[in-house]
């Protein structure tokens, strides 16, 4: 709210190039929240999708794990007003990288009741696969 705040202050002073700018911090600051957000729900995505991979089954638990992860992600990355969406393919991958750790090391507890380790786990998968997977996934809800 202080940068909403900083705005009018700029508005009243006629400080337009200031407002500006600040807008556009504004912007890449609500963007930047929308990519977190999208990162959270691809961890929850990638670590069913590791679990059947791995494992080379599913349960009914997984399957609405992923369902709902890809529903929430459609959510969060659909412009409400100007249509579109904020993230791209590419940055859906690129978020997909980022958080692989994370969904990696998390399935690992569960994989074969955590019987490996995150790097052995790695070893028995194709991540390629995986991450195109995990993209037709977001994409087939558009």
């Amino acid at each position: 709210m202080e940068e909403l705040a900083q705005l009018r202050t700029y508005l009243e002073a006629e400080r337009y190039d200031e407002a500006m700018m600040l807008i556009g911090e504004m912007e890449e600051m609500a963007k930047e929240d929308k990519l977190n957000k999208i990162g959270s729900f691809s961890i929850v995505l990638l670590i069913h999708l590791l679990k059947q991979h791995v494992e080379k089954r599913s349960t009914r638990s997984w399957d609405v794990s992923i369902r709902n992860a890809v529903r929430e992600i459609e959510r969060i990355n659909k412009r409400r007003k100007s249509g579109g969406y904020y993230a791209s393919e590419d940055d859906m991958r690129e978020i997909l990288l980022s958080v692989f750790p994370t969904a990696l090391d998390r399935a690992a507890l569960e994989i074969y009741e955590g019987r490996f380790e995150s790097d052995e786990i790695e070893a028995m998968l194709d991540v390629e696969a995986i991450m195109t997977e995990a993209i037709a996934l977001m994409q087939q809800a558009h």
